[in-house]
């Protein structure tokens, strides 16, 4: 299970607002060992359309990666939005390419007036995903 802090949700739903209607999309880096979050790593999309699907900068993703490794992080999700779907899941792009199959995934939904993150194991291979469970300082959410 990963552990956020309260500013790491924070962050993502910010980035999928100022995103928006744009889908945003981003990494987070922790201890593996522990699936304590420590860093989160905003990066650009640059899908051919960006308000249907995301696709991180190739430069900015290996940088992040490096930079990671550096600290001493490990890759422990992988968050984007879906600006226009209150209730997030997969969609069938999101299932295709997700490659890394020991991440956790994070969806942000956003409505009108409310951001929700939703948490999933995706498996490319078998295509499918699961809701997980995840905690934020101490409280456990259901994915």
């Amino acid at each position: 299970m990963i552990t956020l802090a309260r500013e790491h949700v924070e962050e993502m739903k910010d980035h999928a607002r100022s995103m928006s209607p744009a889908e945003c999309c981003g990494l987070i880096g922790g201890r593996g060992d522990e699936g304590r979050a420590e860093s989160i790593y905003r990066l650009r999309n640059v899908a051919r359309d960006p308000l249907v699907a995301y696709e991180a900068a190739p430069e900015e993703l290996f940088a992040v990666q490096r930079e990671m490794r550096g600290r001493g992080e490990q890759l422990l999700g992988i968050y984007h939005s879906h600006p226009r779907s209150p209730e997030p899941v997969p969609s069938e792009r999101d299932v295709r390419l997700a490659f890394y199959p020991s991440a956790i995934y994070f969806i942000i939904g956003l409505s009108e007036t409310e951001a929700t993150l939703r948490a999933f194991r995706i498996s490319e291979r078998q295509s499918s995903w699961e809701r997980v469970e995840y905690a934020v300082c101490g409280e456990q959410v259901a994915g």
